[in-house]
């Protein structure tokens, strides 16, 4: 096993007044040529909206677009004509493919909105865009793995993202111990604390630490208290 440990105090960060957002990989005004991207995973970024703002109609293509919201309510449109809102215990994906324009709101006029934006590297260019939303059931994360994406097109096995991906969630109460096993033992997996401390494989995480992790076959994390977990099975060649 190889891993690489990514701080919550080392992370890339623009305060816009808006907007606050941490950047796990190089981001907009943020370029660090050693944190690039995790394999397929492009970007991680950590999100905060104030109440009544957002982002305005804005263009992508051929990228897997995931977002997890940790807080609050964020309203989606796009170019496809889906219209809707998303909050904690949902995932979306948009895959933007040949090309499509979206634009993202905190629904409230009072309180902020915190979610996770994800870009992953798509397995094929310019496919037809196409959008997915689900809703999960928060009892069924409780000490087990929840799986929230998956390239598998079946309504138990999460949004279907065009990559060979699964991203898992799970909530894990104070020392318990998980082990994960990779589905494909060619990828990695890149371990993200939403709240809470673990470790894994001697390695000590808390709130917004990162751990890539690569050859192995499996991962297993032990809680050193109530944890929260974002845990997301990636190609390291694509």
């Amino acid at each position: 096993m190889k891993t690489i440990f990514f701080s919550n105090t080392d992370r890339g960060h623009a305060n816009h007044g808006w907007l606050n957002s941490y950047h796990t990989f190089s981001f907009g005004g943020y370029h660090n040529p050693s944190k690039m991207n995790f394999g397929a995973l492009r970007v991680l970024n950590d999100d905060t909206v104030n109440a009544g703002m957002g982002f305005s109609k804005h263009p992508h293509d051929n990228m897997e677009i995931v977002s997890i919201p940790l807080e609050g309510g964020l309203e989606h449109q796009d170019s496809m004509g889906n219209k809707t809102l998303i909050k904690k215990g949902e995932v979306q994906i948009m895959s933007a493919g040949t090309g499509v324009f979206h634009s993202e709101k905190n629904e409230s006029g009072k309180a902020p909105v915190k979610f996770l934006q994800i870009w992953v590297f798509p397995d094929k260019k310019n496919i037809e865009p196409r959008y997915d939303q689900k809703i999960f059931d928060l009892a069924a994360r409780k000490n087990k793995f929840q799986t929230v994406v998956s390239p598998l097109e079946t309504t138990d096995e999460g949004v279907k993202i065009n990559q060979n991906a699964w991203f898992s969630l799970v909530d894990l109460a104070n020392e318990n111990t998980l082990t994960y096993n990779l589905k494909d033992k060619n990828n990695g997996v890149y371990v993200f604390v939403l709240e809470g401390e673990l470790e894994i494989d001697g390695q000590k995480l808390s709130k917004r630490d990162g751990l890539g992790i690569t050859e192995t076959e499996a991962v297993t994390i032990t809680s050193s208290q109530d944890a929260e977990v974002l845990l997301m099975e990636i190609p390291m060649s694509f």
